[in-house]
């Protein structure tokens, strides 16, 4: 299928730390029919301050401080590489998201498709910077900005030397999970201003719809949290689909791309065999004799359509009629 919509299933943290969960998401990422699956990659001791504390959806075990919880779910550097083995394996590209210097240039090492840029680094004008140096295909998650903060951070990833054409824009709610009247889809098309049509979405809601409108709306690229299992400790968990939803969300974003179709309307071809049966054809209302004028009194519409369309009906009226008709028959001219 052309321009098929990406779909990048999310894991984000939501292995908890432990590489056995991280294998166990990418095959069912993979089974589900997604075409990457992303991770977080991160420092903690780079990305937050000793006196960092958690948000609200954070809160856990009465830690207070960003820097305790990060350290629960960092992945060792070492995991990546069965992380990638197993996602070669498995049919599914893999991505993560860098949240600092060090973990962006250990990224770049693994030569992945895409390079993620969190809600949070959108205003890290000298992170944007390195990251626009690099010429890569960039998705940009653009939670809790304005959108002149948005052209923004475009405009210093291109003045650094991305091609814009290399840019996908992504509407973002940072909030787990998100309210549905906080959703804002249609940012998605107010980024055509700044990029054309490359925009997607990154959807934190507890449900499929949004992303399924998204992808009705012209999304690239589509990015949804999942979990093993929903009750499970952390903070992402709950916001998460689960394998069943995350697969349900897929194939019906995947019906929604069959069904848009395109712009030239004309009959598909299941139509083109009900056409004949449903549509109408000129015919005789009573009996009409050889001579005789075609006239509103003696013509009628009645299906089916294999005979003369009711679009000639007013150039059919007022001329002879060339040979006898019953009741019914089509006229023929």
């Amino acid at each position: 299928m052309k321009n098929k919509v990406i779909i990048i299933a999310e894991a984000g943290i939501n292995h908890n730390g432990s590489l056995k969960n991280a294998i166990k998401m990418i095959k069912v990422a993979a089974k589900c029919g997604a075409d990457y699956i992303k991770f977080q990659t991160y420092e903690t001791e780079e990305l937050v301050t000793q006196n960092a504390k958690v948000s609200k959806y954070q809160k856990q075990d009465n830690i207070i401080y960003q820097k305790d919880l990060l350290k629960l779910y960092e992945l060792n550097k070492n995991d990546y590489v069965k992380i990638i083995q197993t996602c070669n394996e498995n049919n599914i590209g893999f991505l993560s998201t860098a949240f600092d210097d060090v973990s962006l240039n250990f990224l770049l090492k693994l030569k992945p498709k895409f390079i993620k840029i969190p809600s949070g680094e959108l205003n890290n004008i000298p992170f944007l910077r390195i990251i626009g140096s690099k010429n890569k295909k960039l998705i940009l998650s653009t939670g809790m900005s304005y959108l002149k903060e948005v052209k923004l951070a475009f405009k210093e990833l291109v003045k650094s030397g991305t091609s814009k054409n290399n840019i996908t824009i992504l509407q973002c709610t940072s909030d787990y999970p998100t309210k549905y009247n906080e959703v804002n889809l249609n940012t998605m098309l107010a980024f055509k201003e700044i990029n054309g049509s490359n925009y997607g979405i990154s959807d934190h809601t507890s449900g499929i719809e949004i992303p399924i409108a998204a992808a009705a709306l012209g999304a690239k690229i589509i990015e949804k949290h999942f979990t093993l299992d929903k009750s499970m400790q952390g903070p992402d968990h709950k916001a998460s689909l689960d394998p069943e939803l995350l697969n349900k969300m897929i194939s019906s974003i995947r019906n929604i791309e069959v069904a848009m179709g395109t712009h030239n309307k004309r009959p598909s071809k299941s139509e083109l065999r009900n056409r004949i049966l449903v549509r109408k054809s000129l015919v005789a209302k009573t009996n009409i004799k050889k001579g005789e004028i075609f006239t509103k009194i003696n013509l009628t519409q009645k299906r089916p359509g294999n005979g003369i369309s009711p679009i000639y009906y007013e150039k059919i009226l007022g001329k002879k009629s060339k040979k006898n008709y019953k009741k019914d028959d089509q006229i023929k001219i």
